[in-house]
C-alpha cells in the first residue's frame, strides 16, 4: 500500500486499487487531490502488472465534488474551478480510455464531480445505501467530470433532465434499475463484492477486455458498416494471442484457461 496526498493506492494480483481519501472533506476534491487522481489512474493504466482498476472511496462516502470551503463565491473562482475540472476531466477520460477493466465501488454518497469519476467504470457496483445526487444547481453551476455525457446515455434524456433539474437524488436500487450502476450490494458484503469482481477480471483476457471497451464505446458513433468492419478487424487480431490460444485450449478441453493478459 502507497500514498499520495488524499490518495491510498494498492497494486496486488493484477488488482490495482485508488481509495480516495479525505475523509474530513467527505472525500471532496481541492486541486491536489484532482490531480493526483489524474497521475494515479495514468501510471496504473500503463502498468502491465495491472489487469483491473478500482476505483472507491473511503468513509461509507465515494466522492462529494469540488471542496468549496477555499471558495469565495465570485469569479475568482473560476480559476479554483478550472484547476480542479482540467484534472478531474483528464482522471475520468482515463478511466474511460484505459486499456483494462474498472470497477468503481460507489460505497456511499456520490455527488457533483465525483459523479464522473462513477459512471466512468465498465462495472459500477454500489453499496444499497449509497445515493446518486446532481448537486449542481444548488449552487447555481451547471457541471463538468463528464456528467451531462454520461447521464443522458445512461438514463435516457428525460430521467437524466429530471435528475439534474429537479435535483432527485437517485438511490442504489433506482440507480441499478435506470442503468447507472451494474449491481446493488448490501453495505456489509460491499467490499468483499468489490474484491471479488475485481479479482474476476483480473484473470480474464485482458486483451480483450480492451477491445470489447473500444468498440462497445465506438459504436454510438459508427455506422453499422464501419462498425462490422471494426468487429472483424479487432477479433482477427485477438486470434494472434495467448490468450486466444489458452481460451480456445480451455473450451476444447473443458478446463478452465489461464489467461495471462498476453
Amino acid at each position: 500500500m502507497t500514498s499520495t496526498e488524499h490518495l491510498s493506492v494498492e497494486t496486488a494480483e493484477g488488482v490495482g486499487r485508488i481509495v480516495m481519501d479525505r475523509p474530513e472533506r467527505h472525500n471532496a476534491m481541492d486541486e491536489a487531490m484532482a490531480a493526483n487522481l489524474a497521475t494515479t489512474i495514468d501510471s496504473l493504466s500503463a502498468d502491465d502488472d495491472v489487469r483491473c482498476l478500482v476505483l472507491t472511496g473511503t468513509d461509507g462516502v465515494f466522492n462529494t465534488g469540488a471542496d468549496l470551503s477555499t471558495f469565495d463565491g465570485d469569479e475568482t473562482d473560476a480559476d479554483r474551478l478550472d484547476a480542479i475540472a482540467t484534472p478531474l476531466h483528464a482522471a475520468v477520460q482515463a478511466l474511460v480510455d484505459a486499456p483494462k477493466p474498472v470497477v468503481t465501488g460507489v460505497n456511499g454518497v456520490v455527488a457533483g464531480g465525483g459523479l464522473g469519476l462513477a459512471l466512468a467504470g465498465d462495472v459500477v457496483l454500489v453499496a444499497d445505501d449509497a445515493r446518486f445526487e446532481y448537486a449542481y444547481p444548488t449552487i447555481g453551476l451547471s457541471g463538468d467530470g463528464g456528467a451531462t455525457w454520461f447521464l443522458p446515455r445512461l438514463l435516457g434524456l428525460r430521467r437524466a433532465q429530471a435528475f439534474a433539474l429537479l435535483e432527485e437524488p437517485i438511490d442504489a436500487t433506482a440507480a441499478v434499475e435506470h442503468g447507472l450502476a451494474t449491481d446493488a450490494v448490501p453495505a456489509d458484503e460491499f467490499d468483499d463484492r468489490l474484491e471479488a469482481t475485481a479479482s474476476k477480471l483480473a484473470s480474464g483476457p485482458t486483451l480483450a477486455y480492451a477491445e470489447i471497451k473500444t468498440l462497445l464505446h465506438e459504436s454510438g458513433q459508427n455506422d453499422l458498416e464501419t462498425h462490422l468492419d471494426a468487429e472483424k478487424d479487432r477479433i482477427t487480431d485477438l486470434a494472434d494471442t495467448d490468450d486466444y490460444a489458452a481460451g480456445l485450449h480451455g473450451f476444447l478441453e473443458k478446463e478452465s484457461p489461464e489467461f495471462e493478459g498476453e
